[in-house]
């Protein structure tokens, strides 16, 4: 099972993504003595652990998996700089991540203070399997709007939305170092998850999404949903998906038994932490690590399963596919 296994969320900096963030004097940039403090608006200077970015040691730790999707770190920011000072940071990414080793694979990033579909297009083309916002940029019917040039080019293409928690606002004084996580992160996957249901979905009939971390646990509030004049149980979207990462089995059997298992997917969100066991037997886990992540993948994932493994097969893949 684990020879074909898909982990759908991990970060990881790669040399190009480095310099490009070291070369900046605002934030987000890296400085310090080393070059490895990470600064950001509004918050203390972060110390990164240079080893949680080394190639080699990840791939180590991957070792029995046929992918492992590395998105940009959207929480610093980078999409919502003007685009004379996003692009260069995102070109260095996909650069960076585009030339990674087996099994590694990429989701686009893209600007989002002046969106560009045909520059997404071509980073698409490139080899990414598919494109990934901030939470923050899908949150209501506004930003649907904003993004939806972006994500017809996804329709287009037969290729997935990821969606990830975005940036937020300066921790105040006295919240502790796990409240981004526990409360902002939640938040704003709460309601990329009820914006995209309510308003996106209608749009976009054709896109798949998957929300990560479980949408927040957005899920599991079906029944104040319907008390509030929402849609029934039971109208499971097949093509919107929910990744596990950060949580264990109590919140996805918990999940699995509003949505069922068939849209749940494995993410780890390496090197922040490890992709969790679900605990619910081989049938769930062989569903969760191999079947669905493929089928949210679409042509990626038929890429994927007829033997590609670097970003570039995967592109020929989809490429002969379109």
């Amino acid at each position: 099972m684990s020879s074909v296994a898909v982990d759908v969320h991990q970060h990881l900096w790669t040399p190009a993504f480095v310099r490009a963030l070291r070369s900046r004097s605002a934030p987000p940039f890296l400085g310090g003595p080393d070059g490895w403090t990470l600064h950001l608006p509004g918050e203390p200077p972060y110390k990164v652990d240079p080893r949680d970015h080394d190639v080699t040691r990840r791939a180590a730790r991957n070792r029995g998996l046929r992918l492992a999707l590395v998105g940009l770190s959207s929480p610093l920011g980078v999409e919502y700089l003007p685009p004379e000072e996003a692009w260069p940071i995102l070109d260095a990414y996909h650069e960076g991540a585009l030339s990674l080793p087996a099994p590694f694979g990429v989701w686009a990033a893209t600007c989002l203070s002046e969106p560009d579909p045909a520059r997404l297009a071509a980073d698409l083309d490139r080899g990414a399997v598919g494109l990934q916002l901030p939470a923050t940029a899908v949150a209501d019917a506004a930003g649907l709007l904003r993004a939806g040039p972006l994500l017809r080019v996804l329709e287009e293409r037969g290729l997935p939305l990821f969606v990830h928690p975005g940036p937020v606002a300066a921790r105040a004084a006295g919240e502790p170092a796990w409240w981004p996580a526990l409360v902002p992160y939640v938040q704003q996957m709460h309601a990329a998850w009820h914006a995209f249901l309510a308003v996106g979905r209608a749009e976009h009939p054709r896109l798949r999404v998957c929300f990560a971390l479980l949408a927040g646990l957005a899920p599991l509030h079906s029944e104040r949903l319907i008390n509030r004049g929402g849609p029934g149980r039971g109208r499971v979207d097949p093509g919107v998906f929910v990744e596990t990462s950060s949580y264990g089995p109590r919140a996805i059997d918990a999940v699995i038994r509003e949505l069922g298992v068939d849209v749940v997917v494995n993410g780890s969100d390496e090197p922040y932490a490890t992709a969790p066991d679900p605990g619910l037997g081989r049938a769930a886990e062989r569903m969760i690590r191999i079947a669905n992540p493929l089928r949210l993948l679409g042509r990626a994932g038929a890429a994927v399963r007829a033997g590609a493994e670097t970003p570039a097969d995967i592109s020929a893949g989809t490429a002969r596919t379109r």
